[in-house]
Formats: C-alpha cells, sequence, structure tokens
C-alpha cells in the first residue's frame, strides 16, 4: 500500500492534528495512521521500516547464505520476505516463496499489495504451496536453479511439524549443505518465543528464536530482527 506522502509528513500531520484537536500525539499519529490504511501508527511504522530494510537486505547477502527473518507476529517478518524476494525479481534473480500458510491465490494477492510503483514485479515470482515442503523438496525444486537464487521459506518452525518428516536439525543441515554447493540464498521467516520482553531488550536476537525441536543455531550465516518499526540486522558467521 503507498502512502499520501511520506513519512515525516505524516508526522507533521499527526502533530498539527493532536495540537488542533487538544489529543494526545499517539492517538493523533493512529488516526493518520487509520487514514493511510493501517489500524494504528505501529503497523504503518513497520510496513515503512520493512520496505527500507528489504532494500538494504539483498545487497548485504552473499550467495549460499542462510538468512533467519525473526519477529513476533504482526511486526513485518513476511512483509520483509515478500519485499526480498520482490527486491530479487527487480535485480534479475528469480526468486521462489514456499508457504505452508497461504494458498498460491493468498500469496499472490499479498505481493500485490507490496509492490507499490513497480507492478508486475511479483507476476516472476514462483509460489510453492505444497504440503510436501521440507528440505528434500526444497532442494528437489530448487535443482535447476541458478547461482544468486532467492528462495524465502514461510516458515521455518513447521518444517518438521508432520512426524513424518527428519528433525528441523537434520534437514537445516540439508538446506545449508545446498545453499553453499549451489549459492542459492536461502531466507527463513521464524517465530520468536513469546518470552522475548521489548521491556528488557528493543529486539528480539539469535536466544528468541523458538525452537521446539533443539538447531544449531550457528548453522545460519545472516539475520534481521523486527520490532515495533525497528529492525537489527546481524551477520551469524
Amino acid at each position: 500500500m503507498k502512502l499520501s506522502a511520506p513519512i515525516y509528513q505524516l508526522k507533521r500531520r499527526a502533530k498539527l492534528l493532536a495540537r488542533e484537536e487538544k489529543i494526545p500525539l499517539h492517538m493523533a499519529l493512529d488516526r493518520i495512521a487509520r487514514d493511510e490504511g493501517f489500524a494504528g501508527w505501529s503497523l504503518l511504522s513497520t510496513r515503512v521500516a520493512t520496505c527500507k530494510t528489504a532494500s538494504e537486505i539483498l545487497s548485504r547477502l552473499s550467495d549460499g547464505d542462510l538468512l533467519l527473518l525473526g519477529a513476533r507476529p504482526g511486526h513485518g517478518k513476511t512483509v520483509l520476505g515478500i519485499r526480498l524476494l520482490l527486491d530479487a525479481a527487480r535485480d534479475g534473480r528469480k526468486g521462489v516463496f514456499f508457504t505452508l500458510e497461504y494458498t498460491e491465490q493468498e500469496a499472490r494477492k499479498r505481493i500485490r499489495s507490496l509492490e507499490g510503483e513497480t507492478s508486475g514485479a511479483g507476476d516472476a515470482l514462483d509460489i510453492v504451496t505444497s504440503d510436501e515442503i521440507c528440505a528434500d523438496y526444497i532442494v528437489r525444486h530448487l535443482a535447476d536453479a541458478s547461482r544468486g537464487t532467492v528462495a524465502v521459506i514461510d516458515y521455518l518452525q513447521i518444517l518438521d511439524q508432520p512426524r513424518n518428516r527428519p528433525e528441523l536439525s537434520v534437514q537445516i543441515v540439508v538446506l545449508q549443505k545446498f545453499a553453499r554447493k549451489t549459492g542459492i540464498i536461502l531466507a527463513f521467516i521464524s517465530q520468536v518465543d513469546r518470552s522475548y520482553d521489548p521491556e528488557t531488550k528493543p529486539l528480539p536476537d539469535m536466544h528468541d528464536i523458538r525452537l521446539p525441536n533443539k538447531v544449531d543455531i550457528g548453522l545460519f550465516s545472516k539475520a534481521c530482527f523486527l520490532h515495533e518499526g525497528k529492525t537489527q540486522f546481524q551477520a551469524i558467521a
């Protein structure tokens, strides 16, 4: 969704509104956000932050990277993953979205809402919604993909949910070896544990990744965490 004005102008509108109607600034910000089609200011600012972050992430990734995109629900991790794929498509790369959360129609609708001024970029993305998605399935699907291809997996914790699948730790080892061999970039949307407390630290980190089954986090090479419109990118290995 394109904003009617740059975010600094929207903030200025909110300040004027707060002054004119003698209401708290946070209420004015939320009202401006609703006018822009968002439930509140925090969601609007998160959308803006993920847009900027996505444009930076691709340039900071190397062929063969395993990237974690982590956040609590509603803080923009899926948006960031899709924007990363759109940036890859604009860069002439192949982009693949493996999702166990969306139907293809739902995924296409979400992608179109994020295309912005470069409408049509999402048409080039490959959307995979099979219930069979797991490490072996991903390896087979990407077997002929070229170096520098970007694939986003939605999401990490669900890969080994069916009991007939290998443990998540085994699957990540398989995918790391595959990524290093082929130069394909794999990004995993990841849940953050409910125990994460923003009052203690402003952003989650690798220690806050929700892992019902043990996984060596050192297998990932990069990570990006989001919360309340703030982001933090880090190299792990």
